[in-house]
């Protein structure tokens, strides 16, 4: 399992994803997750997978095989990334390909006791379209992010999510889009070790289908230490300055 995030802005769009990926407590490697197509100036795709890795590392090779071929080649519209109109027809083409790898393997892994589904975050903008995120399922349908619902996770989500509901809104500026993004993800290396850096974060600025900034934060990067320790002690001051209970203040309870 691994753990990514998708933030829609209107300054643009802001991805991060962890590296850890496990089968057990013995065996623990490191995977990037997030992958960036750019099969023509006028569009730009950034795709954040969780699940079953063999499932989203053939779906990648798919997207990358079907980009390979001759134009000509491809059959019936929305053939790949490049015969896309729209960012919702994207999201649909990577839910087919999802459908389709998953179908392949589905009765094999299953007698094996091994889930095959995976899910995708799909981010990016193609020619005058408005910049969007979609949340792809397993099952091939997707959604998209909003102002009101400005991020979208897949993976072990939950342990991340409070920082960005509690901060997170879609005016924040990019910078502080990617902090928030990086606090979600160390948050929820503290809490589930199946979630672990490096964790790789992308920013794209509205209108350009460029990426701005692109880094990789190794478990040793002292950024790291410096922002999970400058988060927990405004935690700690929060909690000093909440409300006094009754007894505190030698009122009756």
């Amino acid at each position: 399992m691994t753990y990514g995030i998708g933030y829609w802005l209107e300054k643009g769009l802001v991805l991060a994803s962890d590296s850890r990926t496990n089968a057990g407590v013995d065996y623990i490697s490191a995977y990037s997750k997030l992958y960036v197509f750019q099969p023509a100036p006028d569009r730009l795709f950034v795709l954040l997978a969780a699940g079953n890795l063999a499932t989203t590392q053939e779906v990648v090779s798919w997207i990358r095989r079907d980009l390979d071929r001759p134009a000509d080649q491809a059959v019936g519209r929305e053939r790949d990334l490049r015969h896309c109109d729209y960012l919702f027809e994207a999201a649909a083409y990577v839910g087919r390909v999802n459908v389709a790898v998953q179908q392949e393997h589905e009765d094999a892994l299953r007698r094996s006791g091994s889930s095959v589904t995976a899910s995708f975050l799909l981010a990016g903008q193609i020619g005058s379209e408005p910049h969007g995120l979609f949340l792809i399922y397993p099952q091939g349908n997707a959604i998209q992010a909003t102002a009101e619902t400005p991020y979208l996770q897949i993976g072990e989500s939950k342990y991340g999510k409070p920082p960005l509901d509690n901060v997170g809104h879609s005016n924040l500026s990019l910078e502080d889009a990617a902090r928030l993004c990086l606090i979600s993800q160390l948050l929820t290396q503290r809490s589930n070790l199946s979630v672990g850096p490096p964790f790789d974060l992308v920013v794209i600025k509205a209108g350009t289908k460029a990426i701005a900034h692109q880094i990789k934060l190794e478990a040793d990067d002292p950024r790291l230490d410096t922002m999970i320790q400058t988060w927990s002690e405004a935690q700690r001051e929060a909690l000093h300055r909440l409300p006094q209970m009754p007894w505190e203040s030698g009122g009756k309870e």
